[in-house]
């Protein structure tokens, strides 16, 4: 059985190369493949000599183009998805890898603690929570964690993913809707935290609107409107 961890990464330098090392320090993790969203800093370099397979996207796809674009390409059993600035914190994975290797679960979603610095006002985490709630019926910890492991039937499920940062919660909603068995894992990981400043605002922004709109599109879907 061979099982996968797929780093969706940009700008990463200085964090994306401990996720790497920390992965494949994981019983059982075959591979590790990085996806390099048209960084400008040495990410992909840095990934490449921590032993990832490195893929470069031609222009920056965003997470979930990313994904779209590679994982079809990939063999794996099952699969393992964590963000690049992890860091020495993504060695954990093993804990959300841990019941879907066991069959106890279709998706394992790693939960986070509280933040560890003041950034914005839980908006963009409470439309993806409550868009769980309301179009799905499951109530998360963490909506919007990256972190996660599953199958390959899953993923064939919930694949493809939606473009932006609406992976997260299109695929949760997406996988209770097919009647998976969807766990969150408490973890200890951490990772870059956004501000309160204007970059992270603009982040938070756009986060918040690529969620509305996964959100939406199901509500439509599903005939909610």
């Amino acid at each position: 059985m061979r099982t996968v961890a797929v780093v969706p990464s940009y700008e990463e330098e200085g964090s994306v190369g401990r996720t790497v090392s920390s992965l494949l320090a994981i019983p059982g993790v075959d591979e590790v493949v990085v996806i390099d969203d048209y960084s400008t800093d040495l990410s992909a370099r840095e990934a490449a000599g921590e032993g990832a397979t490195v893929v470069v996207n031609g222009a920056n796809l965003g997470k979930g183009g990313s994904l779209n674009r590679v994982l079809p390409h990939l063999e794996f059993d099952f699969l393992l998805l964590v963000d690049g600035d992890l860091g020495d914190s993504a060695r954990e994975a093993e804990m959300i890898l841990a019941p879907v290797l066991a069959g106890e679960a279709d998706l394992a979603i790693a939960a986070f603690g509280p933040a560890r610095r003041k950034g914005g006002f839980g908006i963009a985490q409470g439309l993806g929570g409550m868009a769980i709630r309301m179009l799905a019926g499951g109530v998360m910890a963490s909506p919007l964690s990256g972190q996660r492991a599953m199958t390959h039937r899953t993923y064939e499920r919930v694949a493809p993913f939606e473009e932006g940062f609406g992976v997260e919660v299109g695929m949760t909603v997406d996988a209770l809707r097919a009647g998976l068995k969807v766990v969150e894992v408490e973890t200890g990981m951490y990772h870059r935290e956004t501000g309160r400043d204007l970059a992270g605002f603009k982040h938070r922004g756009r986060q918040f609107l690529d969620i509305l709109r996964s959100a939406l599109k199901r509500l439509f879907q599903s005939g909610g409107i």
